[in-house]
């Protein structure tokens, strides 16, 4: 696990909102914003999740930070609206989003592809971002300037074989969010992408330590581990930060340097 960083309150005062945020990356990213300072509202779809990942943020937060919860789905777009009214009570206003809300479906080729998981797939991240977008952006942009974060993976430029709509879906959100970055500019407001590779969360459970996945991975990454979900948080805490002010339109691997060479082998968990 990587080492604790020292944060400074940079973030006092913001109010920002992370999709996803009870579990994962999603609670990583919370965390690092609120020991910052940060006022962040977290979502998801499962009330009990959330509270137990706000117990944990509330003891790590520092400078003033805190954080809330609310419950809602970011494909429904009335559900979207909710979530973003909740995320500005802290301070009146909206400074931030971090949209991690996402997942993956079925590993099969595309010619065994179910069209509808495909679909489904395609909506949780690419629609369920694009109504992040949309609803963030007005506050935002009322608020002098802010800073969106999209959340792609190295699946979003490197090949994984048999990921589906998966690796689909995070190159349209890169795409998404650079179109974004060059229309927002004028507005103070920054758009870039993050881009994880291997992270231990839950999702990744599914892998086994002992097997042929999980050592394709370590074998592909030079550092030769994995990541953790304080290591995507930090990074989204910079973006999300003045400090980041002249960076925008970027999609920025987090991935201990896998990204140089080649996408994990998950031959033997297709169907």
């Amino acid at each position: 696990m990587s080492d604790s960083v020292k944060t400074a309150g940079n973030l006092t005062g913001y109010s920002v909102l992370v999709t996803g945020g009870g579990t994962g990356i999603g609670a990583g990213c919370a965390a690092a914003l609120a020991a910052d300072g940060a006022a962040v509202t977290i979502c998801g779809r499962r009330e009990e999740v959330l509270a137990a990942a706000a117990e944990k943020i509330n003891a790590a937060a520092q400078f003033g930070g805190s954080v809330q919860t609310v419950t809602g789905d970011v494909t429904d777009e009335q559900g979207v609206k909710s979530i973003v009214e909740r995320a500005l009570e802290p301070t009146g206003k909206l400074n931030g989003c971090v949209a991690n809300a996402g997942g993956g479906g079925s590993l099969a080729g595309y010619e065994d592809m179910d069209t509808e998981e495909f679909v489904r797939v395609m909506n949780l991240n690419v629609l369920g971002t694009m109504l992040c977008i949309k609803h963030t952006l007005p506050h935002m942009i009322a608020a002098g300037g802010g800073s969106f974060i999209g959340m792609s993976s190295l699946a979003g430029h490197v090949t994984h074989r048999w990921f589906g709509a998966y690796p689909v879906s995070k190159a349209g959100i890169e795409a998404m969010i650079r179109n974004a970055a060059d229309e927002n500019g004028p507005h103070k407001v920054r758009f870039n992408a993050i881009r994880p590779g291997f992270v231990a969360t839950e999702m990744m459970d599914m892998i086994p330590r002992d097997g042929e996945v999980y050592e394709s991975y370590i074998n592909n990454t030079p550092m030769g581990d994995v990541g953790y979900p304080e290591d995507i948080g930090q990074l989204a805490r910079f973006l999300i930060s003045p400090e980041s002010r002249w960076i925008t339109g970027q999609c920025i691997n987090v991935d201990g340097g896998h990204s140089l060479r080649r996408g994990p082998d998950f031959t033997s968990f297709k169907g």
